[in-house]
C-alpha cells in the first residue's frame, strides 16, 4: 500500500490471499514458449563435470528423484493434509508434506500445490498454503533486499560480536552438542540431507542463541547439505531464527532445546532414531540425559563423556549472554 517491499508476513500473505484468482493457479502456458524455441538449433547439454559435480547412483539418494518421485511423495501427503496443521510440528511422526527437495528442482508445479490447497480449503490445507506463501515471501525479500545474502535485514544487527568458537561450531555440526534433539537434528541433516522444519529452528536458534555463533556460518552449513536448498528460503530462515531478518523471531524469545525436546518428541521417537546410544533411557529422561541419576544411566547403558557427550553449554548461563549480546 505504501510502494514499498513488504517486511513483515503477515500484510503480505492478506494481501497475496486478496490478489489471488484463478488465473494465478492454472497451469503457466509453457507450450506456447516452447513452440517458439522449437526451431532453434538446440546445444549440447553441458556435462556434469563442467558445472562443478560428479556423477551418483540416484539409488542412494534418501528421496526419489524427478516428477515421478514427487507425484509419488504429493499422492502421499494428499491423503493426510487435513492433519497437517496439528502434525507439522512433530518429527518423529509422518505430518510434512516432504516435497521441499521438488519445489526446489522444479519437479512439481507451485501452482498446482497452491491450487490443490485453496481448492481443499480445509484447516489443515490452508496451513499448508500458509507455508506456500512464506516461500514466496522469502523470494521478495531477496529480490529487493539482495544484500541478505552476505548481511542482516536487520542494519543494527550487521556486525553482533559473536565469539564464533570453532569448537563448539564442529560440535555442532556433528551433532555431539550433549542436547539430544539438536544433535538428532543435526545427524538426520548430515545423513539424509534432509532437516524437519521445527528442528531447523531449534538448531539455528541453537547455534546462534546458545553457541553465539553467527548465523552465517550456520546458514552456509545448510546450504551445503540441504537436497531442497533454497537461498531465499535458508537465508530466510536463519535470519528469522537469528533475529535480524524481517518478521523475525525477537531477539528475547530464545529456544530452549530441552523443553521443545518435550514438546515436541515427547515419546523420544525421533532422538532414538538418529541417536540410538540414548535409547534405552525413559523418556522423561532422554531429553536431558545429564539429569539422570547414575544408577539410571547405568541402567541404560550410558555413560556421559564416554557414550555420549555432557553439555557443552548451560543453556541458562548461555541465554543470559545472548541477551547481553544483542543488548549491546
Amino acid at each position: 500500500g505504501a510502494g514499498k517491499p513488504f517486511g513483515v508476513f503477515t500484510p503480505y500473505k492478506n494481501a497475496w490471499l486478496k490478489a489471488l484468482t484463478p488465473f494465478h493457479l492454472q497451469a503457466y502456458p509453457v507450450r506456447r514458449y516452447l513452440d517458439a524455441l522449437m526451431p532453434r538449433q538446440p546445444q549440447a547439454m553441458p556435462s556434469l563435470e563442467s558445472v562443478g559435480f560428479q556423477p551418483s547412483d540416484l539409488s542412494s539418494l534418501p528421496v526419489k528423484a524427478g516428477a515421478e518421485g514427487a507425484e509419488a511423495l504429493f499422492a502421499d501427503f494428499a491423503r493426510r493434509i487435513a492433519h497437517y496443521k496439528t502434525a507439522r510440528d512433530f518429527p518423529g511422526i509422518k505430518g510434512v508434506s516432504y516435497l521441499s527437495v521438488h519445489l526446489r528442482f522444479g519437479t512439481i508445479s507451485i501452482r498446482r500445490l497452491a491450487a490443490f490447497a485453496w481448492h481443499d480449503g480445509g484447516e489443515g490445507a490452508m496451513s499448508w498454503l500458509n507455508e506456500l506463501i512464506w516461500r514466496d515471501f522469502y523470494q521478495q525479500v531477496l529480490w529487493h533486499r539482495p544484500d541478505v545474502v552476505e548481511h542482516a535485514f536487520k542494519p543494527e544487527y550487521d556486525a553482533l560480536p559473536f565469539p564464533n568458537n570453532q569448537q563448539w561450531f564442529d560440535a555442532w555440526r556433528e551433532g555431539r552438542t550433549g542436547y539430544p534433539l539438536v544433535d538428532a537434528a543435526m545427524r538426520q541433516l548430515n545423513r539424509s540431507g534432509y532437516m524437519h522444519n521445527r528442528l531447523r529452528m531449534v538448531a539455528a536458534s541453537f547455534l546462534v542463541k546458545d553457541l553465539l555463533i553467527d548465523w552465517r556460518w550456520g546458514e552456509r552449513y545448510f546450504a551445503e547439505k540441504l537436497l531442497d536448498f533454497d537461498l531465499a528460503a535458508n537465508n530466510g530462515g536463519w535470519q528469522w531464527a537469528a533475529s535480524t531478518g524481517c518478521d523475525a523471531q525477537p531477539y528475547f524469545r530464545i529456544f530452549n532445546p530441552v523443553s521443545q525436546s518435550e514438546k515436541f518428541d515427547a515419546d523420544g521417537r525421533f532422538i532414538r532414531r538418529y541417536v540410538p546410544e540414548l535409547a534405552r533411557l525413559p523418556d522423561k529422561l532422554i531429553h536431558a540425559p545429564w539429569l539422570a541419576r547414575p544408577e539410571q544411566l547405568m541402567d541404560a547403558g550410558v555413560r556421559l563423556g564416554r557414550d555420549y557427550p555432557h553439555p557443552i553449554v548451560d543453556h541458562a548461563v548461555q541465554r543470559e549472554q545472548a541477551l547481553a549480546l544483542f543488548k549491546r
